[in-house]
């Protein structure tokens, strides 16, 4: 190689080693790369921005809207309420949540089905009297399976097909090629779920550590005839204490959240801090400040029409990630406050403030009422509980199914390309009215759709320097050139980038590295791009390795240990399924 191999080599592990021990977004990782590969003239402007004229990225984007349109219309909660019922034993439940989740995501974006889902799931939890642990990894592992099933089920599957059109020229795959293996792959792993995760799931009640408001809020109120009378909140050294810090103020019949620094402070205020409850004797000793008069009644367990309780999960996108929660500014930045911290399945005590975010936290959140439908389609958040949300457009929901199944049929039958049955199944969306435009807008993700463009440069830079073939030829001496060892490699390779960074860019990266390797010892392409397609979308074994899996990490207490615990078997199990079923009925 020359050195624009081994700059595009050093690149590529740069970005792998970068989006693994840091908290650095993939897209700007991913555009970072992309920069350099343009600058030092390794890719021409015009091969370093092919990825964003892409067909596969287009039909992501528009496949965003038609599952988005769905959603809005209620299309989805028509099934959960019809199909749930009242079963009888947990394997029933589980039975019921399989069928409809896995359908729903074999041709819709995984996030707006599990994300509808989970508040469904927990409300029928508890009418049914099953503990909503023993549920919600379930639907997150029956969306994974469900992506497998079709071409659209997933943006991996769009985005690998995409990719192999643009470097080899070919047709690409039809909109069921991947069935023959995603389904009798996805009927085993359910019935794995179905027959083992009643005994290896924990019974843990979802947001047990923010049960007793008590434990980490604490009260006190301003002396009516006090020195503190008349201050600002900043004035009174209430704004910048070391332990606790000021979350509202409920002041006769009215409240006052996301409490400003120069709020003036009135006699009689009932002041509520969230932090660690053995500093009230230091907010005691302030002189102004009394023990509260109501101090048997608790503010926050009172329904207040100022105010809403929230519980939200933190993405991997979010930009408060890796900061303390005193730095990242929520309450400017977000209009709320954090009264408290779960990691792991369990609250963090102690000093709230000095608490630094990581992706997974959930955060219990005081905010205005309008929060919950300002920030519900910010990517800072995976999930925020369905109170405010906008209410669908029930009237449209049959209209929806009927788009969305004219986009199957049309490309299932091959009358027009992915491509043009996707943009015309928005476009039906939008012009129906079963969503509005700036529904559409929010549905697509920017985020993953720049890190699925920028990676393509880096899978070109990869291919035309000559570092694609000179570690496929590696793998491919190292596999002694046997077929079926190449294709057990792939997988293995695949499923653990899936792991330790976004799908997407696992099968981006691999793809032109298959492709040479194939090409050397002579063996079709097909098995080993549905192996890259399974093994990026075969992601269990983590909370972080896939986006459903981070959604139902907080609302179902999970700790980290209870995904490795069922996780680290179901990745072996559909590895071992995907690979046996295309070993035996594929020509390799």
């Amino acid at each position: 190689m020359d050195w624009q191999g081994w700059f595009s080599l050093a690149l590529t592990a740069a970005v792998l080693l970068t989006l693994i021990f840091t908290s650095v977004r993939p897209h700007l990782a991913m555009m970072a790369a992309l920069t350099l590969l343009s600058v030092s003239g390794v890719l021409s402007s015009g091969e370093a921005l092919a990825g964003f004229s892409n067909s596969g990225l287009i039909t992501v984007a528009a496949m965003f809207v038609v599952a988005a349109g769905i959603h809005a219309s209620g299309g989805i909660d028509i099934l959960v309420n019809r199909l749930l019922g009242r079963p009888l034993t947990l394997r029933s439940a589980l039975l019921r949540i399989f069928a409809p989740v896995m359908l729903l995501s074999g041709f819709l974006n995984n996030t707006p089905v599990v994300a509808t889902m989970i508040p469904a799931i927990n409300s029928w939890s508890q009418k049914i009297g099953i503990n909503a642990s023993k549920l919600m990894i379930p639907l997150s592992y029956s969306a994974i399976l469900g992506g497998t099933l079709t071409l659209i089920g997933t943006s991996t599957n769009l985005i690998v097909n995409g990719q192999y059109q643009s470097l080899t020229g070919g047709e690409g795959f039809s909109l069921f090629s991947i069935t023959a293996i995603g389904l009798p792959v996805a009927i085993i792993g359910g019935l794995f779920m179905w027959l083992f995760f009643p005994r290896m799931l924990p019974q843990r009640r979802s947001g047990e550590g923010f049960e007793n408001l008590r434990e980490f809020t604490l009260e006190v109120s301003v002396a009516s005839d006090g020195p503190l009378v008349g201050k600002t909140v900043l004035e009174a050294g209430l704004r910048d204490l070391e332990r606790v810090y000021l979350v509202e103020i409920e002041r006769g019949a009215t409240v006052l959240t996301a409490v400003s620094s120069e709020e003036r402070l009135q006699g009689g205020d009932r002041l509520v801090f969230a932090g660690d409850t053995q500093a009230i004797s230091e907010l005691l000793r302030i002189n102004g400040i009394v023990p509260s008069a109501m101090a048997g009644e608790l503010a926050l367990s009172q329904a207040r029409p100022e105010r809403c309780l929230v519980e939200a999960v933190v993405s991997p996108h979010c930009a408060a990630i890796g900061q303390a929660i005193r730095d990242a500014r929520f309450r400017d930045r977000y209009g709320a406050v954090v009264l408290a911290v779960a990691r792991n399945g369990e609250r963090i005590p102690g000093n709230l403030r000095a608490i630094k975010l990581q992706a997974g936290d959930t955060l219990l959140l005081e905010a205005r009422p309008a929060f919950v439908s300002r920030q519900r389609f910010n990517k800072d958040f995976l999930l925020i509980n369905d109170l405010g949300k906008e209410t669908p457009r029930h009237n449209r929901a049959y209209l929806s199914w009927g788009i969305l199944t004219a986009v199957v049929l049309a490309a299932g039958l091959g009358w027009i390309s992915m491509l043009n049955a996707a943009l015309i199944g928005a476009g039906l969306m939008l012009a129906t009215g079963c969503l509005t435009v700036e529904q559409a807008e929010r549905s697509v993700d920017l985020t993953v759709v720049i890190t699925i463009a920028a990676s393509f440069a880096l899978g070109a830079a990869l291919q035309k320097t000559g570092v694609a073939a000179y570690l496929a030829e590696n793998i491919v001496q190292l596999s002694d050139y046997r077929p079926w060892l190449m294709l057990i490699l792939t997988y293995v390779v695949v499923s653990i980038l899936t792991e330790v960074i976004t799908n997407n860019a696992a099968a981006v990266l691999m793809l032109p590295i298959v492709l040479e390797m194939t090409d050397k010892v002579g063996v079709a392409h097909e098995p080993f791009i549905l192996v890259i397609m399974m093994a990026a979308s075969a992601s269990f074994a983590t909370p972080l390795g896939y986006q459903t899996n981070l959604m139902v990490y907080g609302p179902g207490g999970y700790k980290f240990r209870d995904f490795l615990r069922v996780g680290i078997p179901m990745n072996i199990l559909v590895g071992a399924a995907t690979l046996t079923i295309l070993l035996l009925f594929w020509d390799i």
